[in-house]
């Protein structure tokens, strides 16, 4: 194999290198927000459960920081009350967010 040959070989190669990282990259990236927001959504719902927890029976912290705070958290006291559907398999829902299985 001559040099030339050698070289427009390794030159093909490096490109097709290239744009399966660059794939690989987009990719990546777009999970990774994904991941970030079921994650936010997550750490939310922890809160919400820490702050609004005396209403499913969880120990919480003093009722009257809990009724400051209630009328700034409608969104999150709804999300609470659905998740508790769905808390006989957290497992299953994680994976479904994530994509796995």
């Amino acid at each position: 194999m001559s040099e030339e040959a050698k070289g427009s070989w390794i030159g093909a190669l490096g490109r097709k290198t290239l744009r399966l990282w660059r794939i690989v990259d987009t990719v990546s990236r777009a999970k990774a927000v994904d991941t970030l927001t079921v994650e936010l959504e997550e750490l939310e719902n922890i809160f919400s459960l820490l702050v609004l927890g005396a209403f499913v029976g969880l120990p919480s912290p003093p009722i009257h920081l809990t009724m400051d705070l209630m009328p700034e958290m409608p969104h999150e006291f709804e999300r609470m009350i659905e998740k508790i559907g769905t808390a006989h398999d957290p497992l299953g829902e994680l994976f479904s967010a994530l994509g796995i299985g």
